[in-house]
């Protein structure tokens, strides 16, 4: 049963783009289901790429009690899709939050976020092409003892996912739901053998806050590593114009999702912690501990949990380009970035400049980023899961401040253009306390005193969004219909 649209307040009457049709450049509507989307969300997430490489260092942080700060992480990623969902059933955007925070603040902050949040998913998204050939290198070296640069291989394995995103949007959501779903089954065999395994010996040690190394202060240091390892979950409102009943939908996948991976990654967690015999400091020496759990659970048959790591890399590189070129792309149909990027292909109706411009810039990051290795550390090459690491924590410093931006928008905007459908506590308590926990993770991630290079990401990502905020305030001057055209295409009219 298809909801029908509330009728808009006459403050938030839509006007087209200008220069672009409102019909030319529409993406295909439709075109995903709930279970499509919800796929495609947990497959941007990545929970065995994001497990794989960073819960080795969640438990050097945190300790042996490192599933407690999954936990709030998972609570605080909640709190964010209450934010999105409240947003998604009021006015479902491709744009997401960057339609979101501009409808409540304006035009300026409309292109500052689209920046930041172009910039940020685009560094964010280049550590997801770098290990996928990093990963799959990773394994033919395992088990064929061959070294193949892992470069060669991030090419090849990108240009694959690029070709299947141009041919549409059902097609490569659904595939890299079908990764998401081969991941999911080995990852769950593998911890669930592994419990059978130790039954003799489980203990409750790894839920118990007594065990977090160094307490409270333990906790929110491990946190920002936690709160990354959920990145994506805001997948599917970018995908909203393409989903039926999208109002309904997409609140409905985010909350699903989020409650899929909390479970999940609190099982993997319980898992490896039991197959190390809850030795902290042997599971953080572990290059990737739940491969090396599979190892000793499984013997022969812990090819299926490398297998896991590949189609992880593949389904996130495939869904999270997917959604993050389609902010881009909305952005530029919008008219808050260079027209030419919000166009789509005229039969398969996909964002063709976005996706293209979107992988490039980041395969580009990671060859300035090697380069910049290769100068700065001796004449060192750059190994992918280094980069992985480097790229996708400057990149989430970025996109926390996208968060945060969202959650104080919400009751702004609610207060201004829905005041009648505004409620205290799902418009205003919750998105303050959300943006309360985005201010952890990012202080951990931008306090002084860290080492090379994470040492210098706090004035990199200042100095971004201080052009940020310039380009778009003399944008906004240069063109004053600029705040009109935010959020002028909703995903259901």
């Amino acid at each position: 049963m298809t909801t029908t649209p509330e009728p808009l307040p006459h403050a938030e009457t839509k006007s087209p783009p200008v220069g672009l049709s409102g019909h030319e450049h529409r993406l295909h509507r439709g075109a995903l289901g709930i279970v499509d989307i919800s796929a495609a969300t947990m497959a941007n997430i990545g929970p065995a790429m994001s497990f794989f490489f960073g819960f080795g260092f969640l438990a050097e942080t945190a300790g042996l009690a490192s599933p407690l700060t999954i936990l709030a992480a998972g609570v605080a990623i909640a709190l964010l899709g209450n934010t999105l969902a409240e947003f998604s059933r009021a006015q479902p955007s491709t744009g997401g939050f960057i339609t979101f925070v501009g409808k409540a603040f304006g035009a300026t902050s409309a292109v500052t976020t689209a920046l930041l949040a172009g910039i940020g998913y685009v560094i964010a998204m280049a550590s997801v092409i770098a290990i996928s050939g990093g990963f799959l290198s990773i394994t033919v070296e395992h088990y064929v003892h061959v070294d193949v640069p892992w470069g060669i291989f991030t090419v090849l394995l990108t240009a694959g996912a690029v070709v299947m995103m141009l041919r549409g949007v059902s097609v490569s959501t659904r595939l890299a739901g079908l990764f998401f779903g081969v991941e999911m089954v080995v990852l769950v065999l593998v911890s669930v053998v592994t419990l059978v395994k130790h039954s003799g010996h489980l203990s409750l040690a790894p839920f118990e806050p007594s065990h977090v190394t160094g307490g409270l202060s333990g906790l929110a240091a491990g946190f920002p590593l936690a709160v990354y390892m959920f990145i994506g979950w805001e997948n599917s409102a970018a995908l909203a114009e393409e989903t039926t009943d999208p109002r309904r939908n997409v609140p409905r996948a985010v909350f699903t999702s989020i409650a899929i991976m909390v479970a999940s990654y609190l099982l993997f967690a319980y898992a490896t912690v039991t197959g190390f015999g809850y030795d902290v400091d042997k599971l953080g020496k572990s290059e990737i501990p739940f491969i090396d759990v599979a190892d000793s659970t499984l013997a022969l048959f812990a090819f299926l949990a490398y297998l896991s790591g590949l189609t992880s890399t593949l389904g996130a590189l495939i869904a999270g380009t997917n959604a993050q070129a389609r902010l881009v792309f909305n952005a530029g149909r919008e008219g808050l970035l260079p027209e030419w990027i919000g166009r789509v292909h005229p039969v398969r109706r996909t964002p063709v400049n976005a996706i293209v411009t979107f992988v490039g810039l980041s395969s580009l990051l990671i060859g300035g980023w090697a380069l910049g290795h290769l100068l700065f550390s001796g004449g060192r090459g750059m190994d992918a899961v280094t980069f992985f690491v480097e790229s996708s924590t400057f990149g989430t410093i970025l996109v926390l401040v996208v968060y945060l931006l969202s959650n104080l928008a919400l009751p702004v905007y609610y207060r201004r253009f829905r005041p009648a459908q505004f409620r205290a506590v799902r418009h205003l308590v919750l998105p303050v306390l959300g943006a309360a926990t985005i201010l952890v993770p990012l202080y951990y991630l931008t306090k002084p005193g860290q080492e090379d290079p994470y040492d210098w990401y706090p004035y990199a990502a200042l100095a971004i969004v201080v052009v940020a905020v310039a380009y778009a305030t003399v944008l906004a001057r240069r063109d004053p219909t600029l705040g009109d055209r935010v959020g002028s295409i909703v995903a259901d009219e």
